[in-house]
């Protein structure tokens, strides 16, 4: 998992620090009131179009509610004018052929294709997708519903009705459900670009045509049927594309990790302006950058545009990582109690002030880490970019042969953050960098000021296994007894279970054939071990409301899908 991460350090040979005063206040921008953001929300033209049509649909109801119906007379002597001369034009194979499409408005047809909708995406783990999927098709037979009561709108007049029907006919339910059903297939299923292009254009053509086979046999008005048309598209149209944009929530039929964002086209465009405009930095190229050891952000490189060809690193945060954050904090909460300090982030630009800040902090109190150069908006409240030093020729410790001098520096790194009343609580191989003898310590997204004993024993803990997977318990102890009392290592021993080191920590250790975790008791005093499983009121609380709430959450799913009959 660290090669490629490793290689590409070692492979840089630009500078990775910007000189003093690069990063200059006389060269940025400020962003006028009423200028969008680097990168906004936008639905598109085709977007804005399906939604200013559902706008002026609403509108329409409301006044045919406010007269009373008076209004739609002219739009009754139309319907009736269509549906006449489309029934001079019936003869008995295309009847035939008409109600065999009609067909595609039946429940069995949406039932079909509605599930592929719901089920692909939770094999692929785009849990979102279902869920905007099936909040689209809720919302729509719920407005096609209440509207058929509300207008209770009857069947065609003055044409015999040769095909099967159902309740009211405003506006047309069975044209809604289709469309909804076949733009959730598009956007769930099919991934940007020209094959969504072309399902889309299969979507229109199934659609046509059962509104066509609808009017044929005389079931529906025309104006039912182009109603129907704009429900069933704009509602999913307007939520794929703000909720699932393509550029944050690609279709994928892979297990890449959804914390991993695209950053070319649009998204690229947009941290080149805010570089330059936020911070006064010309750059000449963003690339993704050790994505196999992240898991919470997007890794950047970023080469200034400059004399030197200056590398920096970047860490993408977007509301999607927010939300990951909370629901790990939530799991663990659930899982072994109130371990630490778990409590979430309110927003992107909190989390990224906060990483920001401990870097800072980290500088101020001697911890050798990355220089931080600030960070800047892409979008408001959804996404930013922080910009760090970028360790140029550094390689991990885990690809290392450590030494003596090595163990020392990296056991004193860990002295440093207890002196300062600091927590890393994520120290791992990929996380400690080794440049010129000198041991780094990287990405402290986790870190905490003024951390329990407990958590600071445990980044002890987790720094010795670090080093003595690369040599061995009995070397690494006797270094570490030179920096760290007996009675401190056997606390931070008693305090280490395999669940509180990190998950890459964690898989090395597995794979190893030792037990350095029951090596490092034997070396140290004895202790009894300290308990992780920490039992209260409000974690009993939070289990009784999410095995509530997941209960509850089923039955009403039951009867969802129940009344939109896909069940």
């Amino acid at each position: 998992m660290r090669t490629e991460q490793a290689r590409s350090l070692r492979d840089v040979d630009a500078p990775g620090r910007l000189p003093e005063g690069a990063v200059s206040v006389t060269r940025r921008r400020r962003r006028p009131s009423g200028e969008p953001p680097p990168l906004p929300r936008d639905l598109r033209r085709s977007g804005r179009y399906w939604f200013w049509l559902a706008v002026g649909t609403v509108i329409f109801w409301l006044l045919v509610l406010i007269t009373n119906g008076v209004i739609t007379s002219p739009f009754e002597r139309l319907d009736t004018g269509i549906l006449r001369t489309i029934e001079r034009w019936r003869t008995p194979w295309l009847t035939s052929l008409m109600r065999g499409v009609h067909a595609l408005g039946s429940d069995w047809t949406v039932r079909i294709l509605a599930w592929p909708a719901i089920l692909v995406p939770i094999a692929f783990r785009r849990f979102r997708h279902t869920l905007v999927f099936v909040g689209s098709l809720l919302l729509v037979k719920s407005i096609t519903g209440a509207l058929a009561v509300l207008i209770h709108r009857p069947r065609p007049l003055g044409v015999k009705i040769i095909g099967g029907w159902e309740g009211f006919a405003h506006p047309s339910r069975p044209v809604a459900d289709l469309a909804v059903v076949l733009l959730g297939l598009t956007y769930t299923l099919v991934p940007h670009g020209s094959w969504r292009q072309s399902a889309k254009w299969v979507s229109g053509l199934l659609i046509g045509s059962l509104g066509v086979s609808r009017l044929y046999l005389a079931v529906d008005h025309p104006t039912d049927v182009v109603i129907g048309v704009i429900i069933g598209v704009a509602v999913p149209l307007v939520a794929f594309r703000l909720l699932t944009p393509n550029d944050v929530f690609p279709v994928t039929f892979g297990r890449g990790k959804a914390a991993h964002l695209d950053v070319d086209g649009p998204r690229g465009d947009a941290i080149r302006h805010a570089l330059e405009d936020q911070l006064g930095i010309e750059v000449s190229e963003v690339r993704p950058f050790g994505l196999a050891g992240s898991a919470g952000s997007t890794p950047l490189r970023i080469v200034v545009d400059d004399e030197a060809d200056t590398v920096l690193f970047g860490k993408l945060y977007a509301a999607t990582h927010l939300r990951a954050d909370r629901w790990y904090k939530l799991g663990r909460t659930l899982l072994y109690g109130r371990l630490e300090d778990e409590s979430t982030f309110s927003t992107v630009r909190r989390l990224v002030q906060y990483e920001d800040y401990l870097l800072r902090l980290m500088q101020a109190a001697s911890v050798p880490s990355a220089e931080p150069y600030g960070f800047v908006e892409i979008t408001p409240e959804r996404e930013y970019l922080l910009v760090t030093e970028f360790m140029a020729g550094a390689r991990e410790i885990g690809d290392l042969e450590v030494d003596d001098a090595m163990i020392d520096e990296a056991l004193r790194v860990v002295r440093t953050l207890w002196d300062a009343g600091l927590a890393h609580r994520d120290i791992k191989p990929s996380n400690l960098l080794v440049q010129d003898g000198r041991v780094i310590l990287i990405d402290v997204a986790f870190g905490e000021v003024r951390p329990s004993p407990w958590r600071q024993a445990v980044d002890l803990a987790n720094m010795m296994l670090t080093l003595a997977l690369r040599s061995d318990a009995q070397r690494v102890y006797s270094r570490a007894v030179l920096q760290f009392t007996p009675v401190e290592i056997s606390e931070a021993f008693a305090s280490t279970y395999k669940i509180t080191s990190p998950s890459q920590l964690r898989g090395e250790l597995r794979q190893d054939s030792r037990d350095l975790i029951r090596d490092f008791r034997r070396l140290a005093p004895y202790r009894a071990p300290v308990s992780i499983q920490r039992w209260s009121v409000r974690r009993i609380g939070l289990w009784s409301a999410v095995l509530g709430g997941a209960l509850v959450t089923l039955v009403l799913l039951l009867g969802l899908l129940s009344s939109t009959r896909l069940l």
